[in-house]
């Protein structure tokens, strides 16, 4: 494909794979867990501390992507960590381990995210990243697609097999590790400043971004703290009579959606501007969180599915793309790793409110209440942004 270039290729079918194996045991977890003796509050505890640890680690790493002026180690060390970590959850059961081996999965991403992006980004131009970003978040959802169906089609043959099914997600991991070898960095032309690189360092580049980086910044954050986690909008598919296999069935056509749309609405971005085709993933947004916290029907609920995979793929890439265009070159990493960091400090706060307004007030108030709020941060983006730095 035209612009589409060997690094851009390898790095699509590395997350191809990793997305793969990780995306294999997304449905599971949670029954694997209480199998295993883990409650919900511990659950809970679980997937906030290996957040936490995503979030910090993805602007440490990517100030030191930047310093050492280095990317493919970060790639390298990033994938091999989250690929090892689904075998270990499946060794012992102690919950100590468990967190060990999750938090090990996800400081794998914390270190890859910047490095990723920055190599990603350094493979297009200004008029190019919505195609590039796009295309790498394309094949990064089609392991969404593959991973749970793929863990479907082994659990119907051989039922509650839990433990198997981690030493499968295995395979698809030493493919993104082999494929990993096949990076090689840039040569860079610039000079490289040796300096210590402390673990909050990354936090100093707010200071000196860009003005404009940081009022896209604070709107995607704002957007962030009401976009709860996706467990949410399947749990209210479940509330309204879906079954389980259709809960996953759903949740694997919203994959799919958003695998087919991320490549050619990236190219669309290009044309009609980032900033344009975010604001119209937003609206999309508010369409599905509105329909969802007024409809009961069955039907109805595929459409919204549908489009929430078309938000997807107007907003994840689109807005590292817009980033990547407004921060400088030399400090690409920090800046998509600082705002990764606050990203998934955010989601977490998101979540949290989102399920004290479940308990309190009920679903519907949970996605009309988000629905509104996505509608002003859109207004925020139309009136206090523009596309350029």
């Amino acid at each position: 494909m035209k612009n589409i270039s060997r690094t851009v290729w390898i790095l699509s079918l590395i997350s191809l794979f990793t997305d793969t194996a990780s995306e294999m045991l997304y449905p599971i977890m949670p029954i694997y867990l209480k199998s295993i003796g883990f409650s919900i509050v511990l659950i809970g505890i679980l997937e906030g501390v290996a957040e936490a640890t995503a979030g910090l680690s993805k602007g440490y790493f990517g100030k030191r992507s930047d310093v050492s002026g280095k990317r493919v180690r970060f790639v390298q060390l990033g994938y091999t960590f989250s690929a090892i970590s689904k075998p270990m959850m499946a060794l012992f059961v102690y919950p100590l381990w468990i967190f060990f081996a999750r938090t090990i999965d996800r400081f794998g991403k914390g270190i890859r995210t910047g490095a990723r992006d920055a190599m990603l980004s350094d493979e297009a131009t200004a008029q190019t990243k919505g195609k590039i970003f796009g295309f790498h978040r394309s094949m990064d959802t089609l392991g969404a697609v593959l991973g749970p169906s793929l863990a479907l089609l082994y659990l119907y043959f051989y039922p509650e097999n839990y433990i198997a099914l981690f030493y499968i997600a295995f395979i698809p991991g030493l493919f993104a590790i082999g494929a990993t070898f096949l990076l090689k960095d840039r040569k860079r032309t610039n000079t490289i400043e040796k300096k210590a690189t402390p673990f909050f360092s990354f936090l100093d580049y707010w200071k000196v971004s860009p003005p404009m980086y940081r009022k896209v910044v604070i709107g995607l954050l704002a957007f962030t703290l009401f976009n709860s986690s996706d467990v949410f909008l399947l749990l209210k598919a479940k509330e309204s009579g879906l079954s389980d296999t259709l809960v996953i069935g759903v949740y694997i056509f919203y994959n799919l959606v958003y695998a087919l749309f991320a490549f050619p609405i990236g190219i669309l971005a290009d044309k009609i501007g980032l900033k344009k085709m975010l604001i119209f993933g937003i609206g999309i947004f508010s369409i599905v969180y509105f329909g969802m916290g007024f409809n009961q029907n069955i039907y109805v609920f595929a459409g919204l599915f549908a489009l929430y995979g078309i938000y997807a793929a107007a907003t994840e890439g689109i807005s590292k793309a817009w980033l990547s265009n407004i921060s400088n070159e030399k400090d690409t990493a920090t800046a998509i790793g600082t705002y990764s960091a606050f990203q998934s400090f955010f989601t977490m706060l998101a979540s949290s409110m989102a399920g004290v307004i479940w308990y309190q007030f009920g679903a519907n108030a949970t996605f009309i209440v988000t629905a509104f709020a996505s509608v002003l941060i859109g207004l925020y983006f139309i009136f206090m942004t523009t596309e350029k730095a």
